[in-house]
């Protein structure tokens, strides 16, 4: 809500760079897209070297 309120304040002040923002924001979307899917694995790949890590603490009983 507090995007589309600031969309609109800046195409009250600015309404070309408004307008420019608005057709240029799916075309960073999919550019970035790429980068937060490898950021999803990443942390996926990081969780379970985490459970690997852990994994002897929680068979012997330690509390994490």
């Amino acid at each position: 809500m507090l995007t589309v309120l600031l969309w609109l304040i800046l195409l009250v002040l600015c309404w070309p760079l408004a307008l420019l923002a608005l057709v240029l924001w799916p075309i960073v979307w999919l550019l970035t897209l790429p980068f937060r899917l490898v950021g999803i694995a990443m942390e996926g790949v990081f969780g379970l070297l985490r459970a690997l890590l852990f994994l002897p603490a929680r068979v012997l009983g330690g509390r994490l």
